[in-house]
């Protein structure tokens, strides 16, 4: 029996990318939590295979258009807890809520745009069910150094 793909996996794969393995905690805690119909994850860093491809704060040691594409993978990530969470990405009804935190240079101001990389993708897998509320946040420093961190919050049935 061929393995089934969800229509949100499908619509990666379109774009050339698929739904990593999920990554393991860091610290204390889960990576997806589910409580009455909403799952939570935990904030998601833009690890590939383990690593982080760029380190330090965005507008000095990393480029705006890095941290794009790191929200990117964290968005990856987000969808790789949900998956884990829930079983299957086509039981998700609505990503609620995107939260993400950008590393910054103090004189960087480009935060939300930043994270379109993470809300672009949200849209480009759920379409209208990826229209969310979202926090852009400029802070001194993240996990590991890295530059950029994303946490959702979304519906399933």
């Amino acid at each position: 029996m061929a393995e089934t793909t969800s229509t949100v996996e499908a619509r990666l794969a379109d774009l050339g990318l698929r739904v990593p393995e999920v990554v393991p905690p860091v610290a204390a805690y889960q990576p997806a939590v589910v409580a009455d119909g909403v799952v939570y994850t935990a904030g998601q860093l833009p690890l590939v295979d383990g690593e982080l491809p760029f380190t330090g704060k965005v507008g000095a040691e990393v480029t705006a258009e890095q941290a794009h594409d790191l929200a990117r993978q964290c968005a990856l990530n987000c969808l790789a807890a949900l998956k884990h969470a829930v079983g299957d990405l086509d039981r998700i009804t609505r990503i609620a809520k995107v939260g993400g935190f950008v590393a910054s240079d103090p004189s960087f101001t480009g935060q939300p745009k930043v994270l379109n990389g993470a809300s672009e993708l949200f849209g480009q897998a759920f379409g209208d069910l990826g229209q969310h509320a979202r926090s852009a946040v400029g802070v001194a420093v993240l996990p590991l150094d890295t530059p950029v961190e994303v946490d959702v919050i979304a519906h399933f049935r």
